[in-house]
């Protein structure tokens, strides 16, 4: 078995990936980003089966949450009903799962492929050399150059950028991908394992060589994308809402306050264009005088209020 996984998956991905190292100048860590990204290119039909696959069942979301409520107490009618839906939608629940299942064994072979390429010492490099083709190209270039960037490929990130960078996406991408639901249990499951498995893989992060670190991180990177052109943000869709609205908020500026003293009663136009003498009559009459001031007054107060 370990003589077929390494004839079939693990000498010829290890082997590939070190003529792209001769190619790209030597670099051993744009040979890992150039080969995640033909990895992901040509499993991209299964990638999107996949993710197709998830959007059907998101979209029935709702309807299963409706079915999960009306048969919470019935678990014989519940996993009735919910068969049925996915029955007359043409949903298969497995459908995320075998493309998933078929990519696994890839992807376990890219990672063997990146951790013995590392050779970081001379018994692995002496094994590394049992799995090479004899071609002149590939030998000429082992052992590999582990500098990239501020990393050393055979070592862990001392810096933590690349923890961080793994658990981050990671976390992203789950969120992208997760279901709404309404069990309380299977609520409380998705939350664990949505904080737990970007955290385990940090934690992985700072265990094993920065060349598998940049792998996870790229195929993040490339999945995320992937995920956005197919699903759209899913499950991110609020998070990504409520950063853009708190971007393009602006703050109401407070209205000006005028205290009272300061308001003026509002006079009319033809009263304050007629002189005092047809206002109050003549100068003289006095008692008319202070009877029409009453009424101005009184009819400026209700005015004002």
């Amino acid at each position: 078995m370990i003589e077929a996984w390494n004839f079939i998956l693990l000498q010829p991905m290890l082997n590939f990936m070190i003529l792209l190292s001769s190619v790209l100048f030597s670099s051993f860590g744009l040979a890992i980003i150039a080969l995640t990204i033909i990895v992901r290119v040509i499993m991209l039909p299964l990638t999107l089966k996949q993710l197709r696959a998830t959007r059907a069942m998101t979209s029935l979301q709702p309807k299963l949450q409706e079915i999960q409520k009306k048969y919470a107490k019935d678990r014989a009618k519940l996993q009735k009903e919910m068969a049925r839906l996915y029955k007359e939608a043409g949903v298969n629940p497995m459908g995320c799962l075998w493309p998933l299942l078929i990519q696994f064994p890839i992807w376990i072979a890219l990672y063997q492929s990146i951790m013995k390429a590392v050779a970081a010492s001379p018994e692995e490099l002496l094994k590394l050399s049992q799995l090479l083709y004899s071609l002149p190209l590939v030998h000429q270039v082992v052992p590999l150059e582990s500098s990239f960037l501020w990393l050393n490929l055979g070592s862990p990130d001392s810096f933590f950028v690349l923890a961080i960078l793994v658990g981050g996406t990671m976390w992203i991408q789950q969120k992208m991908v997760t279901m709404p639901s309404v069990d309380p249990r299977q609520q409380s499951m998705t939350r664990m394992m949505l904080w737990m498995m970007p955290l385990l893989f940090a934690f992985f992060t700072l265990q094993f060589p920065s060349g598998l670190a940049l792998f996870w991180v790229i195929s993040n990177i490339i999945g995320i994308v992937m995920q956005y052109f197919v699903t759209g943000w899913g499950g991110l869709e609020g998070t990504v809402q409520r950063w853009k609205g708190g971007l393009t908020r602006v703050p109401e500026k407070p209205e000006a306050i005028v205290p009272e003293e300061a308001e003026q009663p509002a006079i009319a136009p033809e009263e304050a264009e007629q002189p005092e003498s047809v206002k109050y009559g003549k100068p003289g009459d006095k008692r008319k005088d202070r009877r029409r001031g009453r009424r101005a007054r009184a009819g400026r107060a209700r005015r004002k209020s």
